[in-house]
């Protein structure tokens, strides 16, 4: 194995953090972040940063933090079992066509993407009328929702059946990619929509209850959690748990369309079965590490244990890798999940230009207007400097390249 990597940071009455950050920029807040989470009680050994760490709500994106009878579902956030997938075909790039247009708009067409709100007409982003597909696929999931929802009813009030399918917003995407033999791939990037999110919010709210109820004081209270052994955290586990088949099925459903859609535009025959991948990066599990059971939140971070097969995207129009994992222990098994940001989303649309974002996605059919400007590849860490940085979690089985990037 390569040398190890990792920074040791010390925290005053807590426990330490190993970061995988040497070459990529961290923000101090985002330190500061990482702190407050290794000050609770029941993390198991230390917190591990991964080298695309930065802020995030509740806990730091690019972290994981295992911990022994205790959950924090901020740390696991709101877009619950968010992850990869990634299907190489037995296409190459000398089966496209010149002009990707067609095929982007084909995907567009194929899969409901972004968001649109108010009164009068349906959100863009979710099913008028969900395709035969769609409703068998949810059938598998039904029973289990609505058991969860018999104890919790607020949580029927969400787009669940609607959301199946679809990609959503932000950092989520759907791309056709050329690997380093000129191979084509689809991937794509989703978790568990509007239901994931309805779910991920309301245990966060009932942990702060909970915390304020017992009189729990806390260096900040977005890491409110459920002690094991109550209620609400095997509630909330088996919650998360159905969020996370919720959203490996999502990507299912989406890459069939996605392949559906190429093959509308491309007349050759194809396969589409080869190393397909699908992974969370947004999950807690339970795991055995240095010889203990323990719960593992991994927020923004990838299981990497030895053989394991992953995928770490960088920005719209930066590389992208498959990866297998080399089993580090001081890890806990993970790696990145991405590049990571290096501008919120607001300072990105204050600070790069219009130009800036069309120059640096030249080559990408892909929007190039100012809605994605947020997501442009200014506004994260260089990828290779990311998967440098990590090159003892990791090793790179394939380097892709996208040629289509559709963008909610």
């Amino acid at each position: 194995m390569t040398q190890t990597t990792y920074e040791y940071q010390e925290v005053a009455g807590a426990s330490p953090i190993k970061m995988w950050t040497r070459g990529v920029p961290v923000d101090d807040k985002a330190r500061d972040q990482l702190a407050r989470a290794a000050k609770m009680p029941f993390i198991f050994r230390h917190v591990a940063a991964m080298p695309d760490v930065h802020v995030g709500i509740g806990a730091t994106v690019g972290s994981v933090i295992p911990t022994k009878g205790a959950v924090i579902p901020a740390a696991v956030g709101v877009d619950i079992g968010c992850g990869m997938m990634a299907a190489r075909t037995s296409l190459v790039a000398s089966d496209l066509p010149d002009n990707l247009a067609g095929i982007r708009s084909a995907i567009e067409a194929a899969v409901p993407h972004g968001r649109s709100s108010g009164r009068g007409g349906r959100d863009k982003g979710a099913w008028g009328e969900p395709p035969r597909a769609v409703v068998d696929a949810w059938a598998a999931l039904q029973q289990r929702f609505d058991a969860l929802c018999a104890r919790y009813p607020r949580l029927q009030k969400s787009n669940h059946l609607v959301h199946l399918g679809t990609l959503g917003t932000g950092n989520h995407f759907i791309e056709l990619c050329l690997d380093e033999d000129q191979r084509v791939w689809v991937m794509l990037h989703s978790g568990s929509r509007g239901v994931g999110n309805a779910i991920g919010r309301f245990f966060i709210e009932l942990a702060k209850q909970d915390m304020r109820k017992w009189h729990i004081n806390l260096p900040d209270e977005d890491l409110a959690y459920f002690p094991e052994g109550t209620d609400h955290f095997d509630d909330y586990v088996e919650a998360v748990e159905w969020a996370q088949d919720f959203a490996k099925l999502n990507r299912r459903v989406m890459m069939t369309h996605a392949l559906d859609a190429l093959r509308s535009r491309i007349a050759k025959p194809f396969e589409a079965e080869c190393e397909a991948v699908n992974c969370h990066h947004n999950y807690v599990t339970r795991e055995n590490h240095f010889g203990e059971n323990v719960l593992v939140t991994r927020k923004g971070a990838v299981r990497a244990a030895k053989g394991t097969m992953g995928i770490i995207p960088g920005s719209m129009g930066a590389k992208s890798f498959i990866v297998r994992g080399l089993g580090n222990a001081e890890s806990f098994n993970s790696c990145s999940h991405g590049a990571g940001r290096v501008m919120s989303r607001t300072q990105a649309k204050k600070l790069v230009s219009l130009d800036e974002h069309i120059a640096d996605t030249a080559g990408v059919e892909c929007r190039k207007d100012e809605g994605v400007i947020d997501e442009t590849p200014r506004a994260y860490k260089p990828i290779e400097a990311v998967m440098a940085a990590q090159a003892d979690l990791v090793e790179i089985v394939h380097t892709l390249k996208q040629v289509v990037c559709v963008k909610g």
